[in-house]
């Protein structure tokens, strides 16, 4: 990331305080969970994410991005989301732009320069939008924690819909084809790009290694299995932010339709020529991955990157997010976070010490032998029959 101090402020900065300048390339996409994989060392990328989610920017920041342009407003009215503030703090420089212009004026890669809050392309100005500074963003994080009634309101009413426009989900009608991956008591883990999810991943190396669970991707969570080393039975989602390349890794794929049987990603599978299933549901995917494995006779389910608390919960910022709460609670002691499994999972031993041990046995014993005349002509007789029994 270039950062190169101009000896004029900016309109948009501070009186006395020089703008900050980044650039490189353009790398635009209205869908944030969907850009980051095309994102690069150095690229600025224009979004257009209302309310900016802490799974999106440390998306952002992973991909090492020199500046975020977004089109929406980053910071949500009625919830502290941690996404502008995780995006400042890491030194990011973000400019919310008043509206989404910018994506007819520019081409995907053009070279862009941002002088504070101002867009510039070869000389030329953009667009103008407001830097989201540290401590403004911080203090507007401040204050919707003080004002969070109103989240927790529409949470609670988005819950109760939820329980009555999808209560045939929630009381176990779901109709499931007959897939090839095989849940009959085995445990699964269910994979969501989410918070934390590839620590949670290393730190559940020793419990997949030594249980070989039923791996199950959420559309984007296949990426991150595959970048730690495994390979997933079965992919999930809308296949809108899973790559080609674990789309293609072999494993089991089923589309997540509406309830009226449209399913917008299994046009990307046809024409990849990839086989699939179809599982027309209300809910999210993570939903429809969970109640499969729960349907299919899995002992245990562990959640990988799935929010686990409420304030995951309205972090997310999705109507259906409340589905995934009732999904939960269908479910009830069947499933567990990831978090508890790596905590209280104690590891089997592999096999480097049992061989290690064998090594020392037998240097020990070569040594008292070598060491003791006793066991010399022993030694020497021992082997003469073991040459005899060889046909040496």
């Amino acid at each position: 990331m270039s950062t190169v101090p101009v000896a004029s402020a900016a309109p948009s900065a501070p009186a006395g305080r020089p703008a900050r300048v980044v650039g490189g390339p353009a790398r635009l996409g209205r869908r944030t969970k969907v850009l980051v994989n095309r994102l690069a060392a150095g690229d600025i990328a224009v979004i257009d994410h209302k309310g900016l989610d802490r799974i999106s920017a440390e998306d952002l920041i992973a991909a090492g991005v020199g500046g975020v342009l977004n089109c929406r407003q980053s910071s949500s009215d009625t919830y502290p989301n941690m996404g502008p503030l995780l995006l400042v703090q890491a030194g990011i420089h973000l400019v919310d732009l008043p509206d989404d212009a910018l994506f007819d004026r520019l081409r995907d890669g053009e070279h862009v320069e941002v002088r504070g809050g101002e867009v510039w392309r070869a000389g030329e100005l953009l667009a103008t939008g407001d830097i989201q500074r540290p401590d403004e963003v911080r203090r507007r994080n401040d204050e919707a924690r003080r004002e969070i009634g109103e989240a927790l309101y529409a949470f609670a009413r988005n819950t109760v819909e939820h329980m009555v426009e999808e209560r045939e989900l929630l009381a176990g009608k779901l109709e499931l084809p007959r897939f090839a991956t095989d849940f009959r008591d085995r445990p699964a883990l269910i994979v969501v790009r989410g918070v934390d999810h590839r620590r949670d991943l290393r730190a559940l190396r020793p419990f997949i290694r030594d249980v070989k669970p039923v791996l199950v991707a959420v559309d984007g969570g296949a990426d991150s299995l595959l970048e730690a080393g495994f390979r997933p039975d079965m992919i999930v989602g809308d296949m809108d932010s899973a790559t080609p390349r674990a789309l293609r890794c072999g494993c089991e794929l089923v589309v997540h339709a509406y309830p009226d049987g449209t399913a917008p990603g299994r046009e990307t599978l046809v024409r990849m020529g990839l086989p699939h299933k179809t599982v027309p549901a209300p809910g999210t995917s993570q939903d429809v991955a969970m109640l499969i494995a729960h349907e299919k006779g899995a002992q245990l389910l562990v959640s990988v990157g799935s929010p686990f608390n409420l304030v995951e919960f309205l972090d997310r910022n999705r109507r259906g997010m409340s589905s995934t709460l009732l999904t939960r609670l269908r479910i009830g002691d069947k499933l567990v976070d990831a978090k508890g499994v790596s905590r209280l999972y104690r590891p089997m031993p592999g096999p480097g010490p049992l061989v290690g041990m064998l090594l020392v046995g037998v240097l020990t014993l070569a040594m008292i032998v070598a060491l003791t005349p006793a066991f010399h002509n022993l030694s020497r007789l021992l082997w003469l029959k073991l040459q005899l029994l060889l046909g040496f």
